[in-house]
């Protein structure tokens, strides 16, 4: 199975959190993990407001950023994802930014997997729904 993480997950891979052991096991489980080129960004954001708030060292920083792609078995470009992942935020009424995610979901015949709460809230009972996975939950079988 080909499963799409967004940013919330890949921070537990670096940075010890809530559900962190459901991260590495997600790791280790052997699935295809994909995301758009956008988790740089906002992994990179990440680690600089966690550096900002004393919570991690700067080598930590480095390593969330530059070991980042090494995880994942794909990275796909935000540009051939930017219009669907409009009309997603507009159909759900959320940040385009988290809809790259599904966008990527969508065009790749994928599961999304995220620890993102308000994303969560936002699919729920929509389409989407079929597509998120929350971090923790059991995966589904194919």
């Amino acid at each position: 199975m080909t499963l799409v993480v967004d940013a919330s997950v890949a921070c537990k891979w670096f940075v010890a959190e809530s559900d962190s052991d459901a991260a590495e096991a997600l790791l280790a489980s052997g699935q295809s993990l994909l995301a758009p080129d956008l988790i740089i960004a906002e992994l990179c954001n990440v680690a600089w407001v966690k550096l900002r708030r004393g919570e991690i060292v700067s080598d930590q920083a480095a390593g969330m950023v530059d070991g980042l792609p090494e995880l994942l078995d794909q990275i796909v470009s935000s540009a051939q994802l930017a219009s669907h992942a409009l009309n997603i935020a507009n159909e759900l009424d959320h940040p385009a930014y988290d809809c790259f995610y599904l966008a990527a979901a969508g065009q790749h015949g994928a599961r999304m997997i995220t620890d993102d709460r308000r994303l969560l809230s936002k699919v729920a009972g929509s389409v989407w729904a079929q597509r998120v996975i929350r971090l923790g939950d059991d995966l589904p079988v194919d």
